[in-house]
């Protein structure tokens, strides 16, 4: 008798787990990951949130403390620091609260909403970098300076423009093109990539094209041309002493702008080949840390922009320094009026010479006419001046 009621109470301990493991698997946003994992995640994402918005922000200060003397195509550096602040701010401390919690928080309307914003700023984070690449190409092989062919007017037009582009796909599947979903180990939201297979895969093959590869594909083409254009520009000015420095400048304003866009890319190609898949095979088809990890390396992307900035841009490094408190002196350059250069796109001090400005010139794009004409003026000042001494 005591033997059939033990046997009766196994059973029903046994019963209970598997309801109790069945009920988990419905609920959608109960996590899939063990609760130490859930609490390592949150506090990686708790770090890169705090790094993130500390770092933004002091891209943003440095931007007001020299707004008068920015060039116009520097407001995209500021574009794309809001774009990151906004993802932190917006959407990192949600994640932390649920993995921590070992359950999303909020149900479908955070859901939702978390997936809305994410896809936003990651959208209009991309788009910029691709204007800044363009802009920067047609700088490149433009006869006038930056602030001559692009005005300030059209530069916050075309900050204006990835914001509606952004905002126009992330309302897509608010209007019944793709949807949101958790993600498949719970505790994140984004595009549902999974439920997407059957209906609403022509949206999955759009977004990789429009918002991912076609954007990469356009940086890609424009930094290769800029790079090759200072490489020609090097190998015609490589007899004048003063060429050396500058086109060492010139190539790290490019590693800047290579590593800032390589950065965003590399961090979210494994997180695009991760919902690829899941789009192709079914959610189910990866274990729910395969998928986990690719979105933790994503949300990283937030912090690289200013990291970036603080390595490699000297006078930016200078006046984080000075604002923390941590140097007395200041940069000599910053008090002047005649600032040109700003610490959040330059890494060279401002102050250059007018003989440096003209070989800068020559760098970013001026053809051989210009430079022969330029020539001419100078020797007939030459003769002129002997004239006068005669």
């Amino acid at each position: 008798m005591k033997a059939e009621y033990f046997t009766v109470f196994c059973l029903w301990i046994c019963a209970s787990a598997q309801i109790y493991k069945l009920m988990s698997q419905m609920d959608i946003y109960s996590s899939k990951l063990s609760p130490a994992v859930d609490f390592a995640a949150g506090a990686f994402l708790l770090i890169i949130a705090i790094l993130s918005i500390v770092g933004n922000l002091l891209v943003l200060i440095m931007a007001f403390k020299h707004s008068s003397h920015m060039k116009p195509p520097e407001l995209l550096s500021v574009n794309l620091a809001v774009t990151d602040l906004g993802a932190a701010v917006a959407m990192y401390p949600l994640a932390v609260a649920s993995a921590w919690n070992h359950h999303w928080l909020g149900g479908d309307a955070t859901c939702i909403y978390y997936g809305l914003v994410g896809f936003f700023f990651g959208t209009a984070s991309i788009m910029t970098m691709t204007v800044m690449a363009v802009v920067r190409f047609v700088v490149s092989l433009s006869l006038q300076s930056p602030k001559e062919k692009i005005s300030r007017r059209n530069v916050k037009l075309l900050c204006l423009w990835t914001w509606l582009y952004a905002l126009l796909w992330a309302c897509f599947p608010l209007l019944g093109w793709g949807r949101y979903g958790p993600e498949p180990f719970g505790l994140s939201c984004t595009l549902a990539w999974g439920e997407m297979k059957e209906q609403g895969f022509s949206f999955v093959i759009s977004v990789f094209s429009f918002n991912l590869l076609g954007p990469s594909f356009i940086i890609l083409c424009c930094y290769f041309g800029i790079a090759l254009k200072l490489y020609i520009t090097y190998k015609s000015l490589e007899h004048s002493k003063n060429i050396p420095n500058i086109i060492k400048m010139h190539r790290r304003l490019l590693i800047i702008a290579v590593l800032i866009s390589l950065g965003f890319i590399l961090s979210w190609a494994p997180y695009g080949l991760v919902s690829l898949v899941s789009a192709v095979r079914g959610s189910e088809f990866l274990p729910p840390e395969v998928t986990m990890l690719p979105c933790l390396f994503a949300k990283s992307s937030t912090l690289y922009n200013p990291l970036i900035y603080y390595i490699f841009s000297k006078t930016f490094k200078q006046e984080v320094k000075q604002l923390c408190g941590r140097s007395n002196a200041c940069h000599a350059s910053s008090a002047r009026n005649n600032i040109t250069d700003n610490p959040i796109y330059l890494v060279c001090d401002s102050s250059r010479t007018e003989k440096e400005e003209k070989v800068v010139a020559t760098v970013v794009g001026r053809t051989t006419e210009d430079k022969l004409s330029s020539g001419k003026n100078q020797e007939m000042e030459t003769r002129l001046n002997s004239c006068d001494s005669q």
